[in-house]
Order: C-alpha cells, then structure tokens, then sequence
C-alpha cells in the first residue's frame, strides 16, 4: 500500500510555537536565555537518537513532518509518534527546572 502524502504538521499549537520563539530568539534577556540553554542542554542529553534527529530536523532545520519522513524513510505518522514523545519528555523534565 502506498504511503499517504497529504499528511497535515499537526505541530501548530502553543506548545509548539512556545518552543519555535524560545529556540529562535536571539534576545539576551536573562530568562529566555537561561530557558534556551535549558531546552538545548535536554535535547542533547536526554532524548533518544531518533526522537534528538527529528527535533533537530524539525526545529532547527524547519523541515516538516512529510520531508523528515521522506528523508529517515518512515511514515509521517511515525515522525508525528516520536516527536509527540520527545516534546512530552521534553516538558517533564523542564518542569522540574522551573
């Protein structure tokens, strides 16, 4: 059966557009900075492989969910899958820093 490309980026919410502005400034405000290094510091330390190179791909190289897809070889619905639990493990572990 062939892979579905109309799949939607259901990443629109708050959550994520939170996530987009705290990644994406460049203020030097104390508090965005020190939640920015925060973000980064768990992105690296305590994701899995697989669930760091699709947030990467995500944020930081703002590719969406079909061409990260496309470019790991799975389906959409599975970049959706793992970046839903990254960004859950991201903000539980957050939580306890702020």
């Amino acid at each position: 059966m062939p892979r579905r490309e109309s799949y939607s980026d259901t990443f629109t919410g708050r959550a994520d557009k939170n996530i987009r502005y705290v990644l994406e400034s460049d203020s030097h405000e104390d508090s965005t900075g020190k939640l920015k290094k925060l973000l980064l510091k768990v992105i690296n330390n305590e994701l899995t492989p697989r669930q760091k190179e699709i947030i990467v791909l995500y944020y930081f190289k703002k590719l969406d969910t079909v061409t990260i897809a496309r470019q790991l070889g799975i389906t959409p619905q599975a970049v959706s899958a793992v970046m839903s639990r990254a960004r859950l493990k991201m903000f539980r572990i957050m939580q306890y820093y702020l």
